[in-house]
């Protein structure tokens, strides 16, 4: 009778989510038996719920990194643009800083001949 009952103290402790279970009659190996396979199915019960938490707390921390993956995705995606965008002007002002140059050296030479010719 000390074990039956030292169980039935302990399974509230232990799974508060679930009802007590009756005690059993320690005359009848059925209700003893019901009540081992009760005290079983709440400890499985009890394993499933702790995993499917652990499960969520992943869920979570994945969907965390995909979110992460995607912002970084679309602001790599935003990098390449604006290195793009740059490129193009970089390539531009060497256009122009090429044809400054070519008008710089001409208007030297037309300099150069008008003090000559002076």
């Amino acid at each position: 009778m000390g074990r039956c009952k030292q169980i039935t103290e302990v399974f509230p402790h232990n799974y508060p989510f679930l009802k007590q279970p009756l005690p059993p009659c320690h005359d009848s190996a059925e209700s003893m038996q019901v009540y081992k396979q009760h005290c079983q199915i709440a400890e499985e019960y009890h394993e499933v719920k702790r995993e499917i938490a652990l499960l969520e707390e992943r869920k979570k921390e994945l969907i965390a990194k995909l979110d992460q993956a995607e912002k970084e995705k679309v602001d790599a995606a935003q990098l390449v643009r604006e290195f793009e965008a740059l490129t193009e002007e970089n390539r531009t002002l060497k256009l122009a800083q090429s044809q400054c140059v070519e008008q710089l050296e001409k208007l030297r030479i037309q300099y150069q001949k008008r003090q000559g010719s002076s």
